[in-house]
């Protein structure tokens, strides 16, 4: 059952917190390689919306189970040359068909899927064999120091956090969930240490 800090607060404290400079820096390093029929994972408030290039995309189907995200984005679509579409579902169960999406957007969400492995294996039968995901993400950091301090703050975190997590590997997650990482980079960005190591990139299905 959804509380009422997840459904009416969580959703504002979200907006404003992962549109932060940095982070809109790694969407805007990303979302512009999405091509023709997008699938956006966790959709959230919208905020990728803005770095979608038009003349690229054919529509976004926007995932979400929060419809309390959603009445967040759904505010953002007015500005848009291209056409969004809200599916309410979880990523471990995606009502979209087999072999329809072009491009996999995910970003600042793979920290908050409970069962990956499901939400990978939907992923490898919604995308077209010539399709790719395309990520940003934090995960976990290189260094024990900081990769300890993760560890210790997870259980909080998660819980605070809407079931994000600091400490998810996550080259090895999308290699082990059945893609090729094609691309990849990875720095420390701007902000609280422990959230802030982040891994970019493409990955294509094997």
């Amino acid at each position: 059952m959804t509380s009422l800090y997840d459904r009416y607060f969580l959703p504002r404290i979200t907006d404003f917190l992962c549109a932060a400079g940095p982070n809109g820096r790694q969407r805007e390093k990303v979302i512009p390689l999405a091509t023709g029929s997008v699938l956006e994972i966790g959709v959230g408030t919208g905020l990728n919306f803005q770095y979608y290039n038009p003349e690229q995309v054919s529509e976004v189907m926007a995932l979400d189970p929060s419809e309390e995200m959603w009445s967040i984005a759904n505010k953002r679509l007015a500005k848009l040359d291209f056409p969004v579409r809200y599916v309410k579902g979880r990523a471990e169960n995606i009502p979209v068909d087999t072999n329809a999406i072009d491009s996999i957007v995910i970003t600042y969400t793979l920290c908050t899927i409970p069962n990956y492995i499901a939400a990978f294996s939907e992923f490898r039968r919604v995308i077209k064999p010539t399709g790719a995901i395309i990520f940003t993400e934090h995960g976990t950091a290189p260094d024990k120091s900081v990769r300890r301090w993760q560890n210790t703050l997870n259980p909080i975190w998660r819980r605070l956090g809407g079931g994000c997590n600091l400490n998810r590997n996550i080259p090895t997650m999308i290699k082990n969930g059945g893609f090729v990482v094609e691309q990849l980079e990875s720095m420390y960005i701007p902000g609280f240490k422990p959230a802030s190591y982040n891994y970019w990139g493409v990955a294509n299905p094997k």
